[in-house]
């Protein structure tokens, strides 16, 4: 990244009058203050570019957990639908077509719901009851709904950086077209 200094040239006429006159330089290079300000303004699109990044990818997995949290609810909801309506505690279900991916997330879960740490090995092949069936529906929602939260967030933000970053590159090229009407003009009148 360049780097951008200010350069004291007082040693003209403008110092008698007690004006001192400055000219900037970036990465060693004397530039005017049009260029100053146009070099501003692509580093700080280049900042926010940097922070939209990382956030861009903490959204994509975030969607991807939400995805497979998904997935999980759905196999407990076809599970919990065909136990009988006067099903007992004693009915017993396995929970079919879980998937090595959905199983970190499954796990977390179970554990929210009140597994024991120890006994999430296995839970993915584990006949459920009815109960349990519903406990971790309710908390695989719990979930969605709490990741749901957070990719609303960081969606604003994420717009918001958009937004800044779309606003320095305008800036950035509205004073570059600046910099050359003028100095156009200031040819032609020459």
């Amino acid at each position: 990244m360049a780097t951008i200094t200010e350069v004291n040239v007082a040693q003209n006429l403008t110092a008698l009058w007690g004006i001192n006159a400055y000219e900037y330089s970036i990465s060693g290079k004397q530039v005017d203050f049009q260029d100053l300000m146009v070099a501003v303004s692509e580093k700080r699109a280049v900042s926010v570019e940097g922070e939209v990044q990382p956030l861009t990818t903490r959204v994509r997995t975030r969607n991807k957990e939400l995805e497979i949290l998904g997935s999980l609810l759905a196999k407990f909801t076809q599970t919990q639908s065909s136990y009988d309506s006067n099903a007992t505690g004693s009915t017993m279900k396995p929970v079919q077509g879980i998937t090595e991916e959905e199983i970190p997330l499954g796990s977390e879960a179970y554990r929210k719901k009140g597994g024991t740490p120890g006994s999430t090995l296995g839970w993915w092949n584990s006949d459920w009851s009815k109960a349990s069936v519903e406990g971790m529906i309710s908390m695989l929602k719990t979930m969605i709904d709490s990741r749901n939260n957070e990719s609303q967030t960081d969606m604003s933000r994420l717009q918001s950086l958009v937004d800044r970053r779309d606003e320095s590159y305008s800036t950035a090229t509205n004073l570059m077209t600046a910099v050359s009407d003028t100095r156009s003009n200031l040819i032609r009148n020459l």
